[in-house]
């Protein structure tokens, strides 16, 4: 697995959720690169959440079109 780009970690950085804010740190760049770590592993291997259920469908398998 490769690490996060440095222009993906720094806007993510820039975007940390509100749980995120207020957990604190002390490196909100780290604490980023931390994050996109842990999603790029669990996208790629659908086994690294073993409690939670995944469900892969594309928006036109969720989303009813609208009529013409």
């Amino acid at each position: 697995m490769t690490e996060p780009t440095d222009e993906r970690v720094e806007s993510r950085a820039a975007d940390l959720l509100p749980e995120e804010l207020a957990a604190g740190s002390d490196d909100p760049r780290a604490q980023a690169a931390a994050i996109l770590q842990d999603s790029d592993r669990r996208e790629n291997d659908l086994e690294a959440a073993p409690d939670s259920f995944l469900e892969h469908r594309t928006s036109e398998q969720t989303v009813t079109p609208p009529l013409p």
